[in-house]
């Protein structure tokens, strides 16, 4: 054995050992119990970073676990590899996004395998490789089946300089990143996923997961945003057209002074005919983000239409106006104003001089101040007709069935979420299977067509896709008619790609379908790891396309991952690492200095997987020492331990051991227990506090006596415990101190039962609650033993001289208190 850790050799060395043995290549085996772990895989951005490094430590480390509990573990890895950054590399360095993607693969899987992650590597795949998108495309073309794909214009950033959509990232103060010119908003056609028909079992089957962060489950049911309320009708003046308008709050109806509609309404339209001003309002508006977290922040304008509708049920005229808080995607993109009840309306109101009719009165029968702002709360109902007096709630549900008998309004359910836009305007992406016929219309691509494969030799300078320009690519037959066509030149959302990649990498290799039946036995994921920043976008869309998979019959179970844990990020001197900020920390150079097993005993030392990592150069340090010492320590007892191991049995025997040992024994399985209590709940962190801690007591058993078989046993339980976070270094130590097998094959250490009983347990005598000694009894002492003990010991009963005892109480395994006069 190596007289000098040296982490270069060892870990090239056990590497390689796990490469040709095939270690980490899975397998489906009905007779061992499965567990698929997943972290979140990576965009090839080129370079690894600390980000990257803790969440696939985190998943490697509880991968490496599972394995140990004699579970048939499953850890593949692949890369997410269509998306915008590669077409920005394109513009800069001047070459095609495939050729930068690719060469980025190659590197970060290098970055990878240096950290000795415990990955099926047989199952890899890019999602922009033919073979994965292909599958990707035969999907949306059967969900279109369905009527769960469909076409409508929405509203998108355009570039009139560069003649391209932007993303809301790329538009910078209202301008292009690139080109520098004011951005547009314009109506496009888009293809949608009808995610909300799935809208009541995406909310309602959030309670089938109990191993979910709450945080994420709460995030998600706010993002479906389900809403119970009523449609009120609102005739328009002097017609039979009504305006339809959602409320979750009909007890205020009474209240409403104005309606406000959406920029893109169509009665804005119409009276933007009439009026210049108007015109010029919803102009303005169309340069607007409008996500609902830019209309929270906005600067409330609006402009009074010259419209009017009637009250459905006072016929009164409420005015019409157009606001620039409305979205079109609301409900039917208006909303009924009520003021005195909502602090949007309340300060519109305030600042246009509209009129505020307070409807509920608090229900502690208090007056309100208005000029503290709107009242909001339910209450009892005021100014409202035959409803005044009544408790919002029953007043709610009166006026719903007025509104309903009246013909003038119906209960219904809303939701915030809205339907899925998965076209992009962008090259790297997978094309859309779609042909555009002048005769036939919207005609998809034969099944057996597919893939539609993207050019990827190209000329890209960011200035409208290329392939409209590619004609091999852009002209085609329409299928149906066999006359001239055009292919769909929009791409897929690439959050369409990472929505069921976790499913292919049950059968990455099939080529006659998307999914086989090994899908069902890997899936659903047991554990899957990444960002809380993914809680709500990928992990919602990927519930709802393993829904769709199961109604297609490609799967069996309800949801993709049983457990989720989402791990806090890499701070440096309090921020979040990043170039810019100049606080990044490049995990080469640290693996160069100190070792693969170094960072990744740091990374998991350094703070609960879920809460953030403040970095720390002398904690890297310290995880470095603490490796040195271990592999100090078995230098140092390599031929006891060797000795030890070649015995025919190395059983200890309890019997044998004095007091001493006993107790050094039981510590050890207390550390032991410990350790696996932490592992099975994550906290990962106390598991390398544990090892610490058993390093530390085998290292003062070797300066006693006779302890070669406990150091045996100590040092076998230490390596184990260590493995799944530092498999480099352990695996060495374990074939160096010639334990049987490999350790990557080894079990997790059964802890001993006798050995954790206690002959002896010591308590703490108390006279009148003071201390005063402590004493020594059998573990299994009863109570008048225990307290015979404690009245015969001479402090005692030096104290007690001239006293008499009342009562003496004991807590069990804890202390005696003698109570006296």
């Amino acid at each position: 054995m190596d007289e000098i850790y040296n982490p270069a050799v060892i870990e090239e060395n056990a590497q390689n050992f796990w490469q040709a043995q095939n270690c980490f290549q899975a397998t489906e085996n009905l007779n061992k119990e499965k567990f698929y772990c997943l972290s979140m895989f990576p965009y090839p951005s080129g370079q690894f970073h600390m980000g990257h490094v803790r969440n696939y430590t985190i998943g490697d480390v509880i991968s490496r676990y599972q394995r140990m509990l004699g579970k048939n573990v499953m850890q593949p890895t692949g890369w997410d590899a269509f998306g915008l950054p590669a077409e920005n590399a394109a513009i800069k360095h001047k070459v095609p996004p495939a050729a930068w993607t690719y060469k980025n693969i190659e590197s970060m899987r290098k970055q990878m395998q240096r950290l000795g992650f415990a990955y099926d590597w047989n199952r890899e795949f890019a999602t922009c490789n033919p073979d994965y998108y292909r599958w990707e495309q035969w999907f949306f073309l059967k969900l279109y089946e369905k009527g769960l794909v469909y076409k409508k214009n929405a509203e998108v950033n355009w570039d009139p300089v560069d003649q391209t959509v932007l993303a809301n990232e790329q538009v910078v103060n209202g301008r292009g990143w690139r080109s520098g010119a004011l951005v547009e908003r314009r109506e496009i056609p888009q293809w949608f996923f009808k995610i909300t028909a799935y809208a009541d079992e995406l909310l309602n089957d959030l309670d089938k997961l109990p191993h979910w962060p709450e945080q994420v489950k709460v995030m998600q049911k706010n993002w479906i945003g389900r809403s119970d309320g009523v449609e009120v009708s609102f005739t328009l003046e002097d017609s039979d057209d009504t305006l339809k308008i959602f409320t979750t709050r009909p007890d205020t109806l009474f209240g409403v002074t104005f309606i406000a509609i959406a920029p893109q309404h169509p009665l804005a339209k119409r009276a933007a005919e009439n009026h210049p001003e108007i015109s010029r309002f919803l102009e303005e508006c169309k340069n607007i983000k409008m996500a609902e977290a830019d209309i929270a922040t906005l600067e409330k304008r609006g402009l009074p239409t010259g419209l009017s509708a009637r009250h459905p049920i006072t016929n009164q005229l409420i005015p019409i106006w157009v606001a620039n808080f409305v979205l079109m995607e609301y409900g039917a993109g208006a909303v009924m104003a009520v003021p005195a009840h909502d602090q949007r309306d309340f300060e519109f109101a305030k600042q246009y001089q509209l009129p505020i009719t307070q409807v509920i009165l608090p229900k502690d029968n208090s007056i309100w101040d208005f000029n503290k702002g709107a009242y909001t709360q339910p209450g009892e109902l005021t100014n409202s007709a035959q409803f005044t007096g009544l408790a919002s709630k029953n007043a709610g549900e009166q006026i719903i069935k007025f509104l309903e008998n009246h013909g003038t309004g119906k209960p219904k359910t809303h939701y915030r979420l809205r339907d899925w836009g998965i076209s992009r305007q962008r090259y790297w992406g997978a094309p859309i299977p779609i042909i555009n016929c002048k005769t036939c219309g919207i005609v998809p691509v034969p099944l057996n067509e597919l893939p539609v494969i993207l050019p990827e030799k190209v000329e890209f300078t960011g200035v409208t896709s290329p392939l409209k320009t590619i004609s091999e690519f852009y002209h085609t037959t329409c299928p149906m008619c066999q006359n001239p066509a055009t292919r769909e030149t929009d791409t897929f959302d690439t959050f369409f790609e990472s929505s069921w990649y976790y499913a292919r990498f049950a059968s990455p290799h099939q080529t006659d379908q998307m999914l086989d039946e090994k899908a069902d036995y890997w899936l659903p994921v047991d554990q899957y790891i990444g960002g809380i920043e993914h809680a709500v976008l990928h992990l919602l869309y990927s519930r709802f396309i393993h829904k769709t998979l199961r109604d297609l019959g490609l799967l069996k179970c309800d949801e993709p991952f049983t457990r989720l844990l989402t791990q806090g990020m890499v701070l440096n001197q309090g921020a979040k690492m990043s170039k810019s900020l100049g606080n990044t920390v490049d995990p080469e150079l640290l693996i160069q200095r100190f070792g693969a097993d170094t960072v990744r005993v740091f990374i998991i030392f350094a703070a609960p997987p879920e809460q953030s990592l403040e970095w720390s150069d002398s904690g890297v340090e310290g995880a470095h020492r603490f490796l040195k010492r271990l592999f100090a320590l078995c230098h140092e007892q390599q031929e006891n331990i060797r000795a030890q191991n070649k015995q025919s049995s190395t059983a200890l025997d309890l019997d044998k051991m004095d007091a001493k040992q006993r107790e050094f024994l039981r510590q050890l399985y207390e550390i032991l227990e410990q350790t696996q209590y932490d592992f099975d709940r994550l906290q990962l962190n106390t598991v390398v506090s544990g090892g610490m801690k058993l390093l530390n007591l085998l290292s003062k058993l070797t300066e006693e006596k006779n302890a070669d078989a406990l150091l045996q046993e100590g040092i076998s339980i230490l390596l184990r415990i260590l493995s799944p976070i530092a498999p480099h270094i352990t695996h060495y130590l374990w074939q160096e101190l010639q334990y049987p097998g490999a350790i990557i094959d080894a079990s997790w250490p059964l802890s001993n039962v006798a050995a954790l009983k206690m002959d002896q347990i010591e308590l703490v005598v108390q006279i009148n609650g003071k201390l005063r000694t402590r004493i020594t009894v059998a573990s299994d002492a009863n109570e008048k033993t225990i307290q015979d003990t404690a009245i015969q010991d001479a402090k005692v009963q030096l104290t007690l001289t001239d006293k008499t005892v009342k009562k003496i109480i004991t807590v069990p395994g804890r202390l005696v208190n003698i109570v006296t006069d």
